[in-house]
């Protein structure tokens, strides 16, 4: 049979009552025939709660005491599932991920996962368990433990499936699948059987919750089947019907997934825009701006550099909101002074929208359309970004969900791919 690695996220592990549906679940799929390995989130609200008791302490707590508290609560989600399953008759075993061990670098409280060490978790398997192994964190060469920031047992899950060759990595969360747009948003979004990899990537990197982006990135590298399915079904589900019921991520892209010119429509709250104004135009001032910014590990969006006009320049870029205050701090006390900018103005009421589709490829017009219809709803666009398969906007943020629900129904979303509108 398969080798198959589950990931439950925070809702899915939520209480008591659902780790035992978690492991009804993975003890169906053991009873199958097929060996399984485990990758939980810690109980929902409970990584918030422990970070908020260390802000309590401390404002801007130490990192490395940081990854140490926040690693606790997926080792007891862990601990919990273990007792679970073998409370139901099924050899299990849990470990942490310093236990196995998942190695990464440095980075606390964002670091990257290095290696993984496939040992232990094979030969639990091979004698019949199911291995549980906890997800989000890693160790260090100091033999310090580290997490891989928010998400990031996604992640940990992908990793654990390239490291032991695994048939297929099925994400359990509390949807059924990746939809057209958040149904929160627009309850008319629909449910997709397929999406691509490269997809599924711009979704991930432009808001869509459903996926951490880097462990998008990990599947796509090392082309890992991954599916999105819903934990919150009937854990006794014969697998068969289980398996249709989500979002298959593939490699292939065939004529029908060309046909919708776009896919869906992600977007992000967490946006916040900072602009220097009047600096040189000249050779290197760009990375003279965003060199200690990349320096102090704050990721960079959007950019946007303006025409010259007697020598200068406005220099626009968008970082997540969590990261505004140190950005703006660094770029007051080192980098305004360094390239002589005249000011800095800022606005965190700023949101993200993107449309999708690697059908974006072979048609034209779709930006068009996509400005048209913000243009219709009086909705004004501060910042563009393409790429082949999006097109991605800056607008206030009290536009969003009305900008989501006009662009879903501008390209017939909320219809079957047949009855699309074409740009």
């Amino acid at each position: 049979m398969s080798l198959i690695v589950h990931k439950y996220g925070g809702t899915s592990m939520g209480s008591v009552e659902r780790i035992q549906n978690v492991a009804r679940r993975v003890a169906k799929w053991h009873a199958a025939g097929h060996q399984v390995v485990v990758v939980p989130s810690a109980m929902s609200g409970e990584t918030n709660r422990l970070l908020g008791l260390a802000k309590e302490i401390n404002s801007q707590p130490d990192g490395r005491e940081l990854d140490m508290l926040a690693a606790t609560g997926e080792q007891a989600s862990s601990a919990l599932l273990a007792m679970a399953l073998l409370s139901q008759g099924v050899p299990a075993r849990s470990y942490t991920g310093w236990q196995v061990p998942v190695k990464t670098d440095s980075s606390f409280t964002k670091a990257r996962i290095k290696s993984i060490d496939d040992v232990r978790i094979r030969t639990d398997l091979d004698q019949g368990r199911v291995v549980i192994v906890t997800g989000f964190q890693g160790i260090d060469e100091e033999g310090n433990i580290t997490t891989l920031g928010r998400g990031g047992s996604d992640t940990s899950a992908v990793a654990v499936a390239t490291a032991i060759k695994a048939d297929e990595c099925l994400i359990y969360t509390d949807v059924d699948g990746v939809y057209t747009t958040d149904p929160r948003v627009v309850p008319e979004a629909r449910r997709m059987t397929v999406v691509s990899f490269e997809e599924m990537l711009e979704m991930a990197s432009l808001g869509s919750k459903i996926l951490q982006i880097r462990s998008v990135e990990f599947a796509g590298k090392y082309r890992v089947p991954l599916r999105v399915l819903s934990s919150l079904t009937d854990p006794l589900l014969p697998l068969e019907e289980e398996m249709t019921s989500g979002t298959l991520i593939t490699f292939e892209e065939d004529k029908k997934m060309e046909a919708a010119v776009v896919s869906g429509i992600a977007f992000s709250r967490d946006e916040a825009k900072i602009t220097l104004r009047a600096v040189p135009d000249t050779p290197g001032v760009a990375y003279s701006i965003l060199g200690p910014v990349a320096a102090a590990n704050i990721d960079v969006d959007m950019i946007l550099q303006n025409v010259s006009v007697e020598g200068t320049t406005d220099f626009s870029f968008t970082v997540n909101r969590n990261d505004f205050a140190r950005t703006l701090d660094l770029l007051k006390t080192q980098v305004a002074p360094a390239v002589c900018a005249r000011e800095i103005v800022s606005d965190e009421k700023v949101c993200k929208v993107s449309i999708v589709g690697i059908g974006m490829r072979s048609h034209v017009g779709v930006a068009s359309l996509m400005f048209r219809t913000l243009s219709e709803e009086g909705i004004n666009i501060q910042m563009i970004s393409t790429s082949e398969i999006k097109t991605s906007v800056v607008i206030n943020d009290k536009y969003m969900e009305l900008a989501v629900r006009a662009l879903h129904k501008a390209f017939g979303l909320d219809q079957d791919q047949s009855q699309r509108p074409q740009p």
